[in-house]
């Protein structure tokens, strides 16, 4: 049995006013998210908009955790980085290694290819199409992490599990409807 399949016989087997949290916590997890989270709850019998909604904000918030952990992480760093100076053989002060020169020094292909993402379509571009590759939770993690503003991330992250999650509400909620 995967993922998946307990998702959707855990909410039907509890109560109605649990079933929601369950599509929550789902849609919290990456590679489920707010579309699959959506899906588990419509095929276990959930109204679709309530699917949604619970699948909305599990997703969100997770992403949400990740983007304030992420951004605090990478200004405690860079605030390190400013303060902290090295003493050469020489005898004169040199600062750290910048981020993106430590970055530079040990690229991955996987960030490689959300860089060249990122500088063609920008944030709303990688939020809105990032999970066509990757789980928001990463695209998000990795926009925060690369200094750009938590705000900004966040709104864009919305939009993007919105419309996703809608769109597969809308797909899942009417294929049930002819089906039965």
């Amino acid at each position: 049995m995967n993922l998946i399949e307990t998702f959707q016989n855990l909410v039907a087997q509890v109560p109605e006013l649990v079933q929601p949290l369950i599509v929550a916590l789902a849609g919290a997890i990456p590679f489920i998210e707010g579309e699959g989270a959506t899906a588990i709850g419509i095929i276990g019998g959930i109204h679709p908009v309530i699917a949604a909604i619970a699948a909305m904000a599990g997703n969100f918030l997770c992403v949400m955790v990740l983007v304030l952990a992420s951004s605090g992480a990478r200004n405690a760093i860079v605030q390190r980085n400013r303060t902290r100076q090295l003493v050469t053989a020489d005898g004169a002060t040199a600062t750290d290694p910048t981020i993106a020169e430590i970055d530079a020094a040990h690229g991955s292909a996987r960030k490689q290819k959300f860089q060249r993402a990122f500088e063609r379509y920008g944030v709303p571009g990688v939020s809105l199409l990032g999970p066509l590759l990757l789980p928001t939770q990463f695209t998000a993690t990795m926009l925060a992490a690369s200094g750009i503003n938590k705000a900004r991330v966040l709104f864009w992250q919305a939009i993007a599990i919105i419309g996703w999650t809608t769109i597969t509400a809308i797909i899942v909620g009417g294929a049930l409807s002819v089906v039965s």
